[in-house]
């Protein structure tokens, strides 16, 4: 590793030993980063530096930022946090906030001045908010003033109301030397959604932050300077942090940051900002398809789905009825970013595409032996970035033999296709056949008559586990016994017919995390 810049030396000394590393691998002279890199620079700095300082770089719905704006509101920020509160390279700051350009200028200036973001999802309670902070021994915390009450009873070296911390910035100086960090100092710990139990802090150096420009956006999405970004994400999360902000920036492009991004919201927005390019989850998307929704569509020309696994019908019904370009892809905060997904070119509907130019993907057994191609395994990859959990005993179980293992089912056709199945706890075993959830998902989600749906496994004397669905009907559809039989029997005719659902429940809502994810593991 190279010298570090950072005064507080907490998150090198919590990084994972060495032999529990992945494997970085670097093969894109893009991801050639030099010994000093400061990620904030790069994806603002050079822009003023170039030229490009009247750009707008940053949108709200009613608010807009330049380049040189953010620029200037940054290096304020920035100097507040180090010359009033003492902020020092390597401290750990927490950051409360909806999507916002405030957010996005607190973020590159907690980068800039060297220390470690910890963001943090807006409908965090104190409780796990307490967790994280105490994980990370977070010294500073930043909060927008409207969510301060979850957080005011936590003890930080300072605790700051984002209006105070404005008002500060206005007066400031508006320039500021970015601190030399190394490449691979930290420059965010992502905490994990935590939808499979107690949540992980995953460390990204500032080289990775980059890299999931160099890959997934430069190599894939190909944006260009006169995109607008959009979308639902949150910063907090990575797939938020890269398509909303990092991804603009690094391409010179603008994002706009909604505050909040329900379908319906997220449709007019797109249309009242002509947004071209946008971010959100699989069940967004159906629910976009809506005729009310799709006519305010027409600026997008890319539509990136992540999060979770994107039905095949979804996407079929997606492609023939806007004719937007659909990119589907599977990310993980432990990468950082997506790492396998289609590219637009020639991609098999059904299929999660082939693997981002950067990464190495393979298909294992439980053994860490190869799986042929055909056969369903473990999912692993290894690339510029990888996992490194903060302080945590989990590291071993999620990188062996120096790869990473999503904890995904997939299997890989002749063409180099890679094709999913399941998480591995989504995996339904009955009467000694494996089913996998998504794959019944899938079919029942080509039914009129369903609008969402979840399948997992419950509980049964004789079978062990059996298949069951959370159905959410489409508008006007009543539930009745007959459906349940029309359902279940049209699953029959589609897939095996062991694998339909042996029990439906109809409910007016699917579980979800703040990005989008079914909660599954609520329903089982």
């Amino acid at each position: 590793m190279h010298p570090s810049a950072h005064v507080d030396t907490f998150t090198r000394d919590n990084l994972p030993p060495v032999e529990e590393w992945p494997e970085l691998v670097h093969s894109l002279e893009a991801l050639e980063f030099p010994a000093q890199l400061n990620c904030a620079v790069r994806l603002l700095d050079e822009h003023v530096r170039d030229g490009r300082g009247e750009r707008v770089a940053l949108r709200s719905l009613d608010e807009s930022w330049t380049y040189a704006g953010l620029q200037s509101w940054v290096n304020r920020l920035a100097n507040v946090l180090v010359s009033t509160y003492g902020v020092e390279p390597g401290n750990r700051v927490l950051l409360r906030f909806p999507n916002s350009p405030l957010f996005a200028a607190c973020y590159l200036a907690v980068l800039k001045c060297g220390a470690v973001a910890v963001p943090t999802m807006p409908l965090l309670r104190a409780i796990e908010l307490r967790g994280i902070a105490g994980k990370a021994e977070v010294s500073h915390a930043i909060s927008d003033s409207r969510l301060f009450d979850e957080i005011v009873g936590i003890e930080f070296e300072h605790l700051l109301r984002s209006d105070e911390l404005e008002a500060q910035a206005a007066t400031a100086a508006d320039t500021f030397e970015a601190i030399q960090t190394a490449s691979d100092d930290v420059a965010l710990i992502a905490f994990t959604s935590g939808t499979t139990g107690k949540p992980k802090g995953c460390m990204h150096f500032h080289s990775d932050v980059l890299a999931m420009c160099a890959t997934f956006s430069e190599q894939v999405l190909q944006p260009r300077p006169d995109d607008v970004f959009i979308g639902s994400p949150p910063l907090a999360f990575t797939f938020g942090l890269g398509g909303l902000l990092a991804f603009p920036l690094y391409a010179g492009a603008s994002t706009v940051l909604l505050e909040a991004a329900p379908p319906a919201a997220l449709a007019e927005a797109i249309e009242s900002t002509g947004a071209t390019i946008c971010f959100t989850a699989p069940t967004a998307y159906k629910v976009l398809l809506a005729d009310d929704h799709l006519e305010r569509l027409s600026s997008l020309r890319i539509a990136v789905s992540a999060g979770e696994h994107l039905p095949k019908p979804v996407y079929v019904e997606w492609t023939e009825r806007t004719g937007i370009c659909m990119i589907d892809g599977i990310g993980a905060t432990e990468i950082i970013h997506i790492f396998l997904s289609m590219n637009g070119k020639g991609d098999k509907p059904g299929s999660t595409g082939v693997p981002v130019p950067g990464y190495e993907i393979r298909i294992f057994d439980g053994d860490m032996n190869e799986a042929p191609d055909g056969e369903e395994g473990l999912l692993g990859l290894r690339g510029p970035t990888g996992c490194k959990y903060l302080s945590d005993e989990r590291q071993s179980q999620y990188v062996k033999n120096g790869w990473n293992l999503t904890g995904d089912v997939f299997r890989r056709d002749e063409d180099g296709c890679y094709w999913y199945v399941a998480r591995g706890d989504d995996m339904i075993i009955s009467s000694g056949y494996n089913i996998s959830g998504p794959e019944v998902e899938e079919a029942l989600l080509s039914h009129a008559a369903v609008a969402e749906c979840a399948v997992v496994a419950t509980p049964d004397s004789e079978r062990g586990h059996v298949p069951k669905a959370f159905i959410v009907l489409a508008d006007g559809v009543e539930a009745s016994s007959d459906l349940t039989d029309e359902l279940q029997l049209f699953v029959k005719k589609l897939i095996a017919p062991y694998k339909y659902p042996r029990q439906v429940e109809y409910v007016d809502d699917l579980p979800k995390t703040q990005t989008g994810k079914i909660k599954r593991f609520a329903l089982r």
